[in-house]
């Protein structure tokens, strides 16, 4: 009988408490679809330290933790700014002439504390998912110029990078009245960053590399990775995470995100086998490194298309891009720049790829939709010059943007190391600090 009555008690306890949420709930709200989204906000923020560990893991013992730095460092900065003006410049009305948003009501988020937006998701939710996007950009970039830039210089240009080159994008291209959003019948199809976030991130890491030149002793010392098993934990977890970023991307809990997550997962496989099967015929041999490389090869071709193609259409993505990328990292052996973890080789051309491919992988039911919308009539060959311009905008305006911060920051307040600082190593010159302990790191 004392068994029975404290179950009964706890049973009315739960009730009670349940009654009194059910009553202090937000009216409007879908649960179900902000449970998602606030999964795949954690999944996104995953990927960072999950890319710190990638990168870290790829270059010399001694620049180990001034490399994961990068991408930590990134989490507070862009957080910072995201809150104070940044989602503001990306999701306010358009101003001076459309280069970017502004709402003041956005400014440190004051005027959403409790807007529920249409598909019932509360907007500081979908405001700290678009925020993650902002974080891992930036530290994506840091992988072209590893080994030899200095920190505090870092911290100033991902600053300005964020506010001058990612905002506007974001803005361009994912703004309802953004002029890339509302290109031809529905828009430049962007549904996860690939112009964004990879197509930027890549362009301006192969500009950054370029201009800060080759690490000292580059090609001809060698500079093997201090920890392949971090890199591969680092890509796993990347892969993981990838479900956040594209799935979540739906702002939504139904088909479209089974859809998303379906293709981001093939896509992935895909990259990952037509990588080391490549390297199986070109080397003799199947590399971790090659595998980490596939996957994220195929992972960034499916960014963009995740929301409008069937799981045939992302493997083929997968795989194609996976072939241009394998043979790009051979390209720029021969070219000879330095980027040194391969941030352009992998997330530039996967980016350019994957937004340009899409167009012969559409669904038809997107396609019909577009038709409609066009007022009859809208071609694949039409839906292909619409990415093409768009990319070629992301491109050109990365570009020439992240050149004239780069020129800035490096006058004002110094970005790349000295010969000195460099052979010291990042951890112990940047940070007083060495990842291993270790008296002689190489």
């Amino acid at each position: 009988m004392k068994i029975g009555r404290k179950i009964l008690l706890t049973f009315s306890l739960l009730m009670g408490i349940g009654g009194l949420m059910s009553a202090s709930a937000h009216p409007g709200v879908d649960s179900g679809a902000t449970a998602w989204m606030i999964t795949s906000t954690a999944l996104v923020l995953l990927m960072v330290p999950g890319l710190a560990m990638f990168y870290g893991g790829l270059v010399r013992s001694k620049n180990v933790l001034g490399t994961m730095m990068h991408s930590f460092a990134a989490m507070g900065v862009m957080s910072v700014l995201w809150v104070a003006v940044s989602y503001s410049m990306c999701f306010g009305e358009s101003v001076l002439g459309g280069w970017f948003g502004w709402n003041p009501d956005y400014v440190f988020l004051r005027g959403i504390d409790e807007t529920i937006m249409e598909g019932g998701v509360p907007e500081y939710v979908f405001s700290m998912f678009q925020g993650k996007f902002a974080i891992i950009t930036p530290a994506l970039i840091a992988g072209a110029f590893a080994e030899r830039v200095k920190f505090k210089g870092y911290l100033i240009f991902i600053t300005a990078w964020g506010l001058l080159v990612y905002n506007p994008l974001c803005h361009w291209v994912w703004a309802e009245d953004g002029f890339l959003f509302n290109m031809g019948a529905d828009g430049a199809i962007d549904f996860a960053g690939g112009t964004v976030v990879h197509i930027s991130a890549g362009v301006s890491g192969l500009v950054a590399a370029i201009y800060f030149g080759a690490r000292r002793g580059y090609p001809h010392r060698q500079m093997k990775p201090n920890n392949l098993v971090m890199t591969m934990m680092g890509a796993g977890l990347l892969w993981v995470g990838w479900f956040g970023f594209n799935a979540g991307s739906s702002v939504s809990s139904g088909l479209s995100t089974a859809q998303a997550l379906t293709a981001t997962q093939v896509a992935a496989a895909a990259g990952a086998m037509t990588w080391i099967i490549i390297e199986n015929f070109h080397q003799g041999k199947m590399t971790a490194l090659g595998f980490a490389s596939g996957i994220l090869s195929g992972l960034v071709a499916v960014t963009p298309a995740a929301g409008v193609v069937q799981p045939a259409g992302a493997m083929a993505l997968g795989a194609i891009a996976t072939i241009i990328c394998y043979y790009m990292l051979i390209v720029k052996d021969k070219l000879g720049y330095d980027d040194s973890l391969d941030a352009f080789g992998i997330h530039g051309v996967g980016g350019i790829v994957g937004a340009i491919a899409l167009t012969f992988f559409i669904r038809d039911s997107w396609m019909a939709s577009a038709a409609e919308k066009a007022g009859g009539v809208w071609t694949i060959w039409q839906q292909f010059g619409v990415q093409v311009t768009a990319v070629g905008i992301a491109i050109v305006y990365a570009v020439v943007l992240t050149l004239i911060l780069l020129v800035v920051v490096e006058k004002l307040f110094g970005l790349k190391s000295t010969a000195e600082e460099e052979m010291q190593g990042l951890d112990h010159t940047y940070h007083g600090e060495r990842g291993y302990g270790m008296l002689n790191p190489n």
